[in-house]
């Protein structure tokens, strides 16, 4: 398998101020079949007060879990204050992959806040289905499974969402549709 710790999941630096949303995260890290460490994570996950700083992305991929729209940092991931546990956990595994993760209407990688952008062309519904299952890292013959169909299928589907996204890779795919708010991981 070629996700760093499948059957464990990942190894999560947890960095939040508050000690009761620590504990609260910590709860949603575990259930999702995290591992919290102090060393050698494989995402950085932060909880950012009003006036914090995310930390610099040297050692592993950051999550900043915050509502200020105006980040110095960009970090791989800005998911908002109140995610759950459903969100959390494919959003680090993205993270980890080497994707970018914003929230709908959240931030692009410049910086600038997407609700004024241009929108994403709509994908059909299994369009944007299989676009979710690739942003969880799931190859074609993974998401052929997943669905019960072919893998090409699968790899037509994949065309024409690369065609109406105008990109050329799988991450680049998933990237504009998480930033049009097309898909959410």
């Amino acid at each position: 398998m070629s996700e760093a710790h499948p059957a464990d999941g990942l190894r999560v630096r947890l960095h939040a101020d508050d000690p009761v949303r620590r504990r609260g995260l910590a709860a949603m890290l575990e259930a999702a079949g995290h591992q919290i460490v102090t060393e050698t994570p494989d995402v950085v996950l932060c909880d950012l007060g009003s006036d914090a700083v995310p930390p610099a992305e040297a050692e592993a991929p950051v999550v900043v879990l915050t509502g200020d729209a105006m980040l110095r940092a960009q970090p791989a991931g800005v998911l908002p204050p109140d995610v759950d546990v459903a969100q959390l956990g494919p959003a680090l595994r993205a993270v980890a992959a080497g994707l970018l993760v914003r929230a709908p209407g959240g931030l692009r990688p410049d910086g600038f806040h997407a609700a004024g952008d241009d929108i994403a062309p709509p994908l059909t519904p299994r369009e944007a289905e299989i676009l979710t299952l690739v942003g969880q890292g799931m190859s074609n013959k993974a998401v052929a499974r997943a669905l019960g169909i072919s893998v090409h299928t699968v790899k037509f589907h994949l065309e024409a969402l690369f065609a109406k996204l105008e990109a050329t890779s799988r991450a680049e795919a998933v990237a504009k549709g998480l930033l049009g708010g097309v898909i959410e991981l």
